[in-house]
C-alpha cells in the first residue's frame, strides 16, 4: 500500500491518485523493484484537493482519517509505503523529519511502514531523486525478506524403536 498527501491538479482532475510528473516517477521507482500500480493500492491521506494546494490543514487530515482507516482495514496491507512528510506525520506521528528517517522500515504490529520522500518533492529537488532511488533499493531488500514465503517444514521422522533381543532359549 503506498499512502502519499493529497491529490493534486491531475489527479483531481482524473480522479485518480499519482497521474502527473510526480506519478510518472512513482511508477519509474516501481518498475525499478519490478512492481507496477497492478501490485500495489494507492490512496492518499486527503481525499480531495486543498484550495491553492496549500499544506493540508489538521481538522482536513482529521476529516478524512476514517476513510484512510478504512482503506487501511480492508487492504490489510503487509507493507505501507509513506510518500512525504504529511502522510509520515499522520501515520507515524512523532517519529520525527522525513529527512531523518526515510528509507528506513519500522514495524508497527504485522505491518512494515517506509517513510520516503514524496515523489513530488524529488522532481522540485532533483538531489532527492538519488535519495529515492536508493530508498527503493532497500524497499526492494525489505519486500523479500517480508514477503518471502515461508520455508517448507522440516519433516520429523519418528524415531525408530530399538530391536528388543529375542531369546531362544
Amino acid at each position: 500500500m503506498i499512502v502519499g498527501e493529497a491529490p493534486g491538479f491531475n489527479e483531481d482532475r482524473q480522479g485518480e491518485p499519482f497521474v502527473g510528473a510526480a506519478g510518472k516517477l512513482l511508477d519509474t521507482l516501481l518498475a525499478r523493484i519490478e512492481l507496477s500500480r497492478a501490485d500495489v493500492y494507492i490512496t492518499n491521506v486527503l481525499k480531495c484537493r486543498p484550495p491553492m494546494n496549500r499544506d493540508p490543514m489538521p481538522n482536513e487530515v482529521e476529516a478524512c482519517s476514517p476513510y484512510l482507516k478504512e482503506q487501511m482495514a480492508l487492504v490489510k496491507p503487509k507493507v505501507v509505503l509513506i510518500l512525504g512528510r504529511h502522510a509520515l506525520e499522520r501515520l507515524m506521528p512523532g517519529q520525527g523529519s522525513i529527512s531523518r528517517i526515510h528509507g528506513s522500515m519500522i514495524r508497527r504490529g504485522d505491518v512494515a511502514y517506509v517513510p520516503l520522500y514524496h515523489p513530488a518533492a524529488a522532481l522540485h529537488n532533483g538531489s532527492l531523486v538519488a535519495d529515492l532511488e536508493r530508498d527503493f533499493d532497500a524497499l526492494k531488500r525489505y519486500l523479500d525478506q517480508i514477503l518471502a514465503p515461508p520455508p517448507p517444514p522440516i519433516a520429523m521422522t519418528a524415531p525408530r524403536p530399538e530391536s528388543e533381543q529375542l531369546r531362544l532359549l
